[in-house]
């Protein structure tokens, strides 16, 4: 069935929101928000030994991993037991046991030491994530509030940037889209070059009807990761919201051409053909 392009319009507008990541989206996500050879890990002394051996451990057998954690957790003190905490969170991520995941990650957290408070908001990030995949979405926005205010303690304006952008999603999730736009303000201060806060403040702004600032934001995204095919299928949504079916008709063809056989590339199909034929379709002034 070919839709008309107001009705496309429609479906857009109340569609899933690339704003609010998904559960599963989420999980991946948590498990990529700090590297698993973590800040402290080398292979010069026995801890970082063991977290290696935990980390490879979490490839092959996530529940072994687990319990590998819990028993180094239960045995060690100071280091050791941040150590232990950290692959026990990423462990029970990647088992999706969620309180597991929260419990470890901001035990993590508190057993940092306090001239270290970068470390602690990465872990503090990552308890926040493990929340909103749990689906406690005020638990998040409590941890992330406390991880935003360590990163910022330690001065780093990359981490700031980054649980800025969680924080945002969480936000939205919420129902708060003004506070996940002034979130996503933020992380663009923060880090200007950070292309998936531009991506995320642009769909923000669409859905806010805030269209010409969308538009730069999305102009923003594009100029940062020109490669990446969420940015093409938003920059087509926005033209279509701005009545210019033609440049998002040539911005979700060049999705399909970038990648044709991924996701995103049958997303921008699906789009194409949702519009009227290219024949009857109004020309871009």
């Amino acid at each position: 069935m070919i839709f008309t392009t107001s009705l496309l319009l429609t479906a857009l507008q109340v569609g899933p929101n690339p704003v609010t990541i998904p559960p599963t989206d989420a999980h991946q996500e948590l498990l990529d928000r700090v590297p698993r050879d973590a800040d402290q890990t080398n292979t010069s002394n026995p801890a970082s030994e063991w977290l290696a051996e935990c980390l490879e451990r979490l490839e092959q057998d996530p529940s072994r991993a687990h319990t590998m954690a819990q028993i180094q957790r239960n045995i060690t003190t100071g280091h050791q037991r941040v150590l232990a905490n950290h692959c026990l969170g990423l462990a029970a991520s990647e088992l999706a046991l969620w309180d597991d995941a929260i419990t470890a990650f901001e035990a993590a957290r508190d057993e940092t030491p306090d001239d270290e408070m970068r470390l602690k908001a990465r872990f503090g990030a990552m308890a926040g994530n493990a929340a909103q995949a749990s689906g406690d979405l005020l638990r998040a926005e409590q941890i992330l509030r406390r991880a935003k205010r360590d990163a910022q303690s330690a001065a780093s304006a990359g981490m700031q940037a980054v649980i800025a952008a969680d924080l945002a999603r969480v936000l939205v999730a919420m129902q708060q889209p003004d506070n996940g736009l002034a979130e996503l303000e933020y992380a663009t201060q923060m880090q200007p070059d950070n292309a998936e806060s531009w991506l995320l403040k642009a769909t923000l702004l669409r859905r806010l009807d805030r269209l010409d600032q969308a538009q730069l934001a999305i102009e923003r995204t594009g100029e940062l990761d020109p490669l990446n095919p969420q940015v093409g299928l938003e920059a087509g949504i926005i033209a279509l919201f701005t009545g210019r079916e033609n440049a998002a008709r040539s911005s979700w063809q060049s999705v399909i051409d970038l990648q044709p056989d991924s996701a995103s590339a049958a997303t921008a199909r699906g789009y194409l053909d949702q519009l009227q034929p290219q024949a009857t379709a109004q020309q871009d002034q």
